[in-house]
């Protein structure tokens, strides 16, 4: 049984390496194959030293997709690109299951890193499900560079009109490319959750705190609350006020914490 190879992406200074340690331990204690985990940063101060570093780097088409991006104002957010390039882990066997940064693991991986063989996996995104859009959401995403070459390739070669054609979301390129190559499959949604819209839907976020669903494996905070901001209640936005949430604690700080000791944790 090979390693199942796991991928993040951290540039800049909204999340701290503890995002990176904690997304590290949630996933080896929730998989039942060895992992091989890496992080491709241009800072990997305070990383758990079996976390694996790649360089971020400085694509050949930068400028035209920033400047295509600064028309969709939505300035780096293909960065996670990057990720898909053939030939950029050494030594891969077998597919890649990535994540962002903003995910807390609850539950078994297995499943998710194993189905649909051959196919770009991501969860249906919430708001454009409820647009009747087919987009996929970004925060969990399963990709085999040797068999899904496009996706880095038909940026490289076209960026400005792929993040164009994309609006600039790269949840968006991603999953409508996969799904033109006919390679698709969404993640079953009660695998990959919302906190905000599955764990804490208003108004019953005022009545009781966060409920954790019985299979959900991953809990994405996108949006606000993060899960710094979720920990001990959130008030910033009537729709999103959080009570206190004991599961989050326990999943995301107490476990990672007798996983890898309190200095990565």
């Amino acid at each position: 049984m090979h390693a199942a190879t796991i991928v993040c992406i951290k540039w800049g200074t909204l999340f701290g390496p503890e995002y990176v340690n904690r997304l590290y331990s949630g996933v080896r204690r929730n998989m039942t194959r060895p992992i091989r985990f890496i992080c491709m940063t241009e800072n990997s101060d305070g990383f758990h030293p079996d976390i694996e570093v790649l360089d971020l780097p400085v694509e050949p088409f930068l400028g035209p997709m920033n400047d295509a991006l600064a028309v969709a104002n939505r300035q780096g957010a293909m960065r996670k690109v990057s990720l898909f390039k053939p030939g950029l882990i050494p030594d891969l066997q077998g597919p890649v299951l990535g994540f962002d940064l903003d995910v807390v693991i609850t539950g078994n991986l297995d499943d998710i890193y194993e189905m649909a063989p051959g196919k770009i996996a991501m969860r249906h995104d919430w708001t454009e499900k409820r647009k009747g859009r087919p987009t996929g959401h970004g925060s969990v995403f399963r990709f085999d560079p040797a068999l899904h070459p496009f996706l880095y390739n038909d940026l490289a070669a076209n960026p400005y009109a792929e993040v164009e054609k994309a609006r600039g979301s790269e949840q968006r390129y991603t999953s409508h490319k996969a799904m033109d190559n006919d390679c698709f499959e969404y993640i079953p949604p009660e695998w990959v959750v919302s906190f905000k819209y599955d764990t804490n839907p208003f108004p019953m976020n005022y009545v009781r705190p966060s409920k954790l669903p019985a299979d959900a494996r991953v809990v994405c905070f996108h949006g606000r609350p993060k899960m710094s901001d979720a920990l001990t209640g959130y008030t910033g936005q009537i729709i999103r006020y959080a009570k206190p949430c004991a599961w989050l604690q326990e999943h995301w700080i107490t476990r990672a914490q007798a996983d890898l000791g309190d200095s990565y944790a």
